[in-house]
């Protein structure tokens, strides 16, 4: 069968569908990506067969933003204007092209990829969706209902039906359930899987906190791959708070930000613009991060507790939900000192209950059906063009169902 893997942002977009990817191909299935312009030599670098397909537009690696206080609003906008406005119109009148061209028997999308979505619902093929937004909170009615509404009236489709269609047929939610936020529930045909870093680590059980004791703390830091270029002087500041501590500390910089950059730094500190997350976490006692869903949901999946410095995108969310369920800190990134970022990591890291709360969504992780159950999954709507719903028994979002359908 043909799959067409389709995503509209950057990296944490692309990372989360591409497990998924694998266990297609391994079972020989044809499979082909498409993405926007600045994306194709990333994917193409993971082996992939790709074709461009709009929709948006990276920061050229030497750009620079300044650093600006979080806004909750802005982003809703920003998800309203562009994901599900000009991004997915974009997205969706070049992918009916490619659809007609390639026919897929399924579409699998990122989440926030609407415009395949609508694409693929105006050539008649199934589609399905991967959770890159782990709590939730962009694909409410309220911010992408009137845009997505809108493009499916001109392209034919009933608008009425435009946020229940985004994931009629299939959502796969590689996050430990507690950590969606209960007022974005998810629908009825969400399923969900274990998170791909516990796919990488072959079962490998995390390291516990008695594994851990007497020795002095590794802090992993990362500020993801896109959000580096406008961080002003954070990591610089978040750096010297961890020094201060003690800690050794491991800093991932991104592509486009030179490890030079961040001056010269002591022998406890080491930096590199890339590390696999499933060699770094697997060492670390506490991540800090800019709160993106890949980074929080990979730590959690190994029991680690996070200080969290949200600077734009779902981060405040993720942030928020890391709060509530006691799993780490929250610090305003425009105005956090180095002082206030060592008080919040000496508080994670000598406080036992936020790791202990980590630890029990690491458990709740790895109880999840793998990968393979995700593919076999995508095959059966790919087979059917039905809804999971449809296929056996069915299950709520809050009580997902590991069992395969039919």
């Amino acid at each position: 069968m043909r799959f067409l893997f389709s995503f509209a942002g950057g990296s944490g977009h692309f990372f989360p569908t591409q497990i998924f990817a694998r266990v297609l191909a391994r079972r020989g299935h044809d499979v082909l990506y498409t993405c926007q312009e600045g994306m194709v030599a990333t994917v193409a670098g993971a082996g992939w067969r790709v074709e461009p397909s709009g929709g948006a537009s990276l920061l050229s690696p030497d750009a620079r933003r300044p650093l600006v206080p979080p806004d909750r609003q802005a982003e809703e906008r920003a998800v309203r204007n562009f994901f599900a406005g000009r991004g997915a119109r974009e997205r969706a009148y070049r992918l009916v092209d490619l659809l007609e061209a390639w026919r897929p028997d399924l579409v699998v999308r990122d989440e926030m990829d609407f415009g395949a979505a609508v694409a693929a619902d105006a050539v008649g093929l199934p589609h399905a969706a991967v959770v890159v937004i782990a709590a939730g909170g962009f694909g409410r009615e309220d911010i992408v209902g009137k845009p997505l509404a809108a493009l499916r009236s001109e392209l034919g489709l009933v608008p009425e039906v435009a946020v229940q269609a985004l994931n009629h047929y299939l959502l796969i939610v590689p996050v430990p359930p507690r950590f969606r936020h209960p007022h974005d529930p998810l629908p009825p045909s969400a399923r969900y899987v274990r998170p791909a870093i516990l796919e990488d680590l072959a079962g490998t059980p995390p390291r516990r906190a008695s594994d851990r004791a007497g020795r002095v703390p590794h802090v992993y830091l990362t500020l993801g791959t896109i959000f580096p270029q406008e961080s002003g002087d954070l990591f610089q500041r978040a750096l010297a708070g961890l020094v201060s501590v003690g800690a050794r500390v491991t800093v991932t910089t991104g592509g486009a930000i030179t490890p030079a950059e961040l001056g010269d730094q002591p022998s406890s500190v080491r930096v590199e613009r890339f590390l696999p997350l499933s060699e770094v976490l697997t060492d670390s006692d506490l991540v800090v991060s800019h709160g993106g869903s890949g980074t929080v949901v990979s730590a959690l999946a190994l029991g680690c507790p996070q200080v969290l410095l949200p600077m734009g995108a779902d981060q405040l969310n993720t942030s928020e939900r890391c709060e509530q369920l006691g799993v780490g800190i929250s610090l305003d990134a425009f105005s956090c000192t180095p002082t206030d970022v060592a008080n919040a990591v000496g508080t994670v890291l000598w406080t036992p209950q936020f790791r202990v709360n980590a630890e029990g969504l690491a458990d709740e992780a790895q109880a999840l059906p793998g990968a393979e159950f995700g593919g076999h999954l995508l095959e059966r709507v790919a087979e059917t063009g039905s809804p999971i719903t449809d296929l056996g028994r069915g299950s709520s979002a809050a009580v997902p169902s590991n069992e395969y359908p039919g």
